[in-house]
């Protein structure tokens, strides 16, 4: 059997806001994998939201920068939140962010060969940072969006780049675009529209509001059109086009372009640290350490 650490309980219960025993009886009965607790809990009903939630673990910026009809969305990392905030530091995203967005390169080595504005490349900009500063700094990744001339950009930084989202509306103006954007990095929706949603999703959400509404003892008869309720209800709250308007619940953003002349092209959102593991540290064995 497999060992269930202390680790894999708190995880499982910050995911799902279930209790000691119980995220510890799906863990075991699932052997140890975090997916399949997860939809133990759902189908019985214990997690009633079992959302994903990535740890947000390094710190730094994530930035837009607009050029013509190109765009380009990035996050660079650094050790700590004082380094991010720092001013040599947010010069330096916003010259790699230029350099990518004026070159459009294809990936991250390429990026890194790019010249920026004082002649130097972003990797010895990178490096030459680092060893002023002291910390470790590092282009995480980028995205360059095209649009055409009768398409718009909107972006959005939240908490001065801890957040960033960059949307693509056709037709509609420059303020709508900046609201969806709003939205984006607020909402943090899945998919443009339940189209995108891939079939191999939609079906294991359905057997599991099958398991769900059957163990909660509904009619047989009327399982079928619960299941599609709740899937539908689960759709429309990953897809962008189909959530209810941050700025005016009362219309989806799709309502809300169109009212303006416009729909939906993309929509791209980096959230900075997401995925990345952070090492914990024990401040008292910190302090500890210092003065021994």
């Amino acid at each position: 059997m497999t060992k269930i650490t202390a680790a894999q309980v708190k995880e499982l219960r910050d995911k799902t806001s279930v209790g000691m025993m119980d995220a510890k009886k799906a863990l075991v009965a699932a052997d140890g994998d975090m997916q399949k607790a997860i939809d133990e809990l759902r189908e019985k009903g214990v997690a009633k939201a079992a959302k994903k939630s990535d740890r947000i673990a390094a710190e730094g910026l994530a930035a837009v920068k607009v050029v013509d009809n190109h765009a380009v969305l990035l996050e660079v990392n650094s050790e700590t939140d004082f380094v991010a905030s720092n001013d040599k530091f947010t010069n330096l995203v916003s010259a790699i962010a230029t350099a990518i967005v004026e070159n459009n390169p294809k990936d991250l080595a390429e990026a890194m060969e790019l010249t920026t504005a004082d002649g130097e490349t972003v990797d010895a900009a990178i490096t030459n940072l680092t060893a002023v500063i002291g910390e470790k700094i590092t282009l995480r990744r980028f995205k360059v969006v095209e649009k055409t001339d009768s398409q718009v950009f909107g972006s959005y930084l939240h908490n001065g780049g801890k957040v960033a989202a960059l949307v693509v509306l056709d037709g509609a103006d420059e303020a709508a675009a900046h609201d969806v954007a709003m939205h984006v990095a607020a909402i943090n929706p899945e998919y443009l529209n339940r189209d995108e949603v891939p079939s191999d999703v939609i079906e294991h959400e359905r057997q599991i509001f099958t398991e769900e509404t059957i163990n909660e003892g509904k009619p047989e008869k009327i399982v079928p059109k619960i299941v599609e309720g709740r899937l539908n209800k689960y759709l429309s709250e990953i897809s962008l086009a189909d959530q209810d308007f941050v700025k005016d619940p009362d219309q989806t953003v799709a309502k809300f372009v169109a009212s303006k002349g416009g729909k939906l092209v993309s929509f791209d959102r980096y959230q900075v640290g997401e995925g990345i593991e952070k090492k914990q540290e024990n401040f008292v064995d910190e302090v500890m350490g210092q003065i021994k």
